[in-house]
């Protein structure tokens, strides 16, 4: 149970977090209780010079610049612990403590108080302590604070960027702008808590260099980027030894599960399009991070995760168009190159933004029916991948880096599967792969929604609770528009 210190110092600092001038507070601390033994403060956030940290346009509010990186980074690499131990962890059978089983549903054991069942971590009576309790919580929740960071800033400058012209031409109106700029506000709750159960060495908010040039754009790009967001905490929550951190990351992590269903009505997308959702590792989500995070305040806290190489789907669906899969085979409907880039949108011909037909219009919706879907089983996709090696991330201070071998495979990462399909190269860093079909349950197929495609040098047999034991054989990462 949380106590009420603690709520009321987090909402205290989430207070003075929003009477500041947003996304970048100057001026101001945020102070939160976690019981007796600790006392944390969050430092101010301050801007890279030479550039001011507040324009207002419209009505809102964002950082002036955003674009690329143009100094010279002083470190290189993620930040390494005093040794490591091996190349990679080992497999290893399940655990010899799992044992237990029950066939009749009658408890087998004596309860420690009345109706509370044997078992459970952290309900024996123990104070809660709400902060990181090892190196992996720390490095996980660091990642999910970078993560709270962009989100606050990316909402906010949309909002500042666009005119009213712009968003009342995709579709979106006073009232939906409103409700973006309190998502904005919910990230700024969201950072104020993670920074509090991180303490003095909590990463900072940075400078962001973003893709868009429209709204549509904007919100597919939210999509996807809220995408990566929950998904990389619910690969590692369940792994954090905090019970208490996980809990509370819980919280706000379901928010940020309605945050991207809300930009998928917004892009005209269906809001639910699996039955699952899926878990990712840490290492995929910092890699599709890093790439947009252009600069970062002097002193802040780097992150131990990999960056892998990227891989870009040519032909990716574009959900502009009312026929998703008539797009070129170039990538040239990607508005980049980087991995969660978001589909172009300032075309003509094929264009259903403003298509009012049943099947066909993609305009903002509670949900659309879809005549001709996103992608389908067997759609050939062509694939092209980067090297490693290459600077990115903040202060392009961060490494591509892969321990994989010749690439064979290409890895779908949805639901609770991870589904193979045959690689065929054809070519220096190019080659195509065929979508594959299989099914969770029923008829429910697996491959749906914003999901991550790896390219491996193996197809090695993994589950929703370990899929870091891919990591190693991963040659390069992307993100798929399934649906």
């Amino acid at each position: 149970m949380i106590s009420q210190s603690l709520l009321l110092a987090v909402l205290a600092s989430a207070q003075a977090a929003l009477a500041a001038p947003a996304p970048v507070p100057q001026g101001q601390e945020a102070t939160s209780s976690f019981g007796p033994d600790v006392q944390v403060s969050a430092s101010p956030v301050s801007s890279p010079s030479p550039y001011p940290v507040i324009v207002e346009e419209n009505g809102y509010t964002s950082a002036t610049y955003h674009g690329p990186y143009t100094g010279t980074p002083t470190t290189t690499g993620a930040v390494d612990g005093p040794t490591t131990l091996a190349a990679s962890v080992p497999a290893l059978p399940p655990n010899p403590t799992a044992t237990y089983y029950n066939a009749d549903g009658v408890p087998k054991n004596a309860f420690p108080a009345p109706y509370v069942p044997a078992g459970g971590l952290g309900t024996n009576g123990t104070l809660p302590r709400y902060m990181v309790n090892s190196d992996f919580d720390f490095e996980s929740i660091a990642l999910g604070l970078y993560q709270e960071w962009i989100e606050l800033d990316l909402f906010h400058d949309g909002l500042a960027r666009f005119s009213d012209d712009d968003f009342t031409a995709a579709g979106l109106g006073d009232e939906a702008r409103s409700l973006i700029e309190f998502m904005a506000d919910q990230e700024s709750g969201h950072a104020t808590l993670l920074t509090n159960m991180l303490g003095e060495a909590a990463p900072k908010e940075c400078i962001y260099d973003y893709p868009y040039t429209t709204v549509r754009e904007w919100l597919d790009f939210m999509q996807r980027l809220t995408r990566f967001g929950e998904s990389g905490v619910w690969g590692f929550i369940n792994h954090l030894d905090s019970r208490e951190v996980g809990q509370l990351l819980a919280q706000s992590i379901a928010t940020e599960a309605r945050q991207q269903q809300i930009f998928r009505q917004m892009s005209g997308l269906t809001p639910m399009n699996v039955w699952f959702e899926n878990g990712w590792p840490q290492s995929w989500a910092w890699t599709m991070l890093a790439q947009y995070i252009s600069y970062c305040p002097a002193g802040t806290t780097r992150l131990a995760w990999q960056n892998f190489p990227t891989l870009q789907f040519l032909n990716n669906a574009n959900i502009n168009r009312y026929s998703p899969n008539d797009t070129a085979t170039d990538g040239s409907e990607n508005v980049g190159s980087r991995i969660t880039d978001p589909s172009v949108s300032n075309f003509t011909t094929g264009n259903c933004i403003n298509l009012n037909a049943t099947g066909y219009g993609c305009g903002p919706s509670v949900a659309h029916n879809k005549t001709e879907p996103l992608s389908f089983p067997g759609k050939q996709v062509m694939l092209q991948w980067e090297a490693p090696g290459k600077a990115v991330g903040p202060n392009m201070s961060y490494v591509t880096a892969t321990n994989a071998g010749t690439p064979k495979f290409v890895a779908w990462s949805a639901q609770l599967n991870l589904t193979y399909s045959p690689l065929t190269v054809t070519g220096e860093n190019t080659g195509y792969t065929y979508q594959p079909y299989a099914a969770v349950y029923g008829n429910d197929g697996i491959i749906n929604g914003t999901m991550a495609v790896m390219l491996t040098d193996t197809d090695l047999f993994v589950t929703p609770f370990n899929a870091t034991m891919l990591n190693p054989h991963i040659v390069a990462l992307g993100m798929y528009q399934a649906g």
